[in-house]
């Protein structure tokens, strides 16, 4: 078995990292949210704040100057907070079934997990989603054979990512410390910004997640130097926000994961 003593925690994230490959429930629900409101975004839009808790989110999205300028003409007036909170309201139920509808295991997610766990680690998971958002894709993968000890959701804590606090809670109510013995996988820039925050280790996933952006169907149609060129785009956004490591998915962190504890075992720290 491989040895990745010292380490005790390892916090995934969810869409993009280890369910939804490319992230794609979160941008389908916030176009669909905004269209509402007579206001048309572009995908690229809906990505510029993921992995943000959503009501952040969102309120990101009406900041940014292309949607607020959209939103002015259609409505004669700036976006407002009554406007983030009423989007955010409406948005629940699109989140939850198109997330609920995108909740397939990236592969390798339970393999990992299964690994990681064998070998004594704990195993958690912290998201931009709401609890209620959570509950269709909380059971899908719990069929799939993944099945977190620990899951913080957006709401849980009183700021959400990139702040440290929805890994300090998992800390506390696994009883890890200190916070170097804790890893954190994230596919967005955010979650790399919470784990550093924490003082963990960070592992960006690059070729699954909010950075390619595109269903593993979809990648793997394109001309093999775009889908490199994409890949390797994604992979430079999440080395400049700090990740100590990044691979293509999920099904790669093991080799890494047993390296950061070889490095803690020789004295070395995030």
């Amino acid at each position: 078995m491989t040895d990745f003593s010292p380490l005790k925690l390892v916090m995934f994230d969810w869409a993009g990292t280890v369910v939804d490959f490319g992230s794609r429930a979160p941008v389908l629900a916030l176009v669909g949210a905004l269209a509402r409101e007579g206001v048309a975004i572009r995908e690229a839009d809906a990505r510029a704040g993921m992995g943000l808790a959503k009501k952040d989110h969102v309120r990101n999205l009406l900041a940014q100057p292309g949607t607020a300028a959209a939103w002015t003409v259609r409505h004669g007036r700036a976006p407002d907070e009554g406007d983030v909170e009423r989007i955010f309201g409406g948005l629940g139920p699109l989140m939850e079934e198109a997330a609920t509808e995108a909740a397939a295991l990236i592969p390798g997610a339970a393999d990992t997990a299964a690994a990681l766990r064998a070998a004594g680690l704990k195993i958690a998971s912290s998201t931009g989603y709401t609890r209620a958002m959570m509950a269709g894709v909380l059971a899908r993968a719990a069929e799939q054979g993944y099945r977190p000890d620990l899951v913080v959701c957006a709401g849980e804590t009183i700021e959400g990512r990139p702040s440290p606090l929805m890994v300090y809670r998992a800390c506390v109510e696994l009883g890890v410390w200190p916070l170097s013995h804790v890893v954190k996988i994230d596919d967005a820039e955010v979650g790399i910004g919470e784990g550093l925050a924490a003082g963990a280790w960070t592992i960006g996933i690059a070729a699954s997640g909010n950075g390619v952006g595109l269903s593993e169907s979809d990648l793997m149609a394109l001309a093999p130097g775009e889908r490199a060129a994409r890949i390797a785009a994604a992979r430079a956004r999440l080395e400049q926000a700090g990740a100590h490591y990044v691979v293509d998915s999920v099904a790669d962190v093991l080799p890494v994961i047993a390296h950061i504890a070889a490095r803690l075992r020789a004295g070395a720290r995030p």
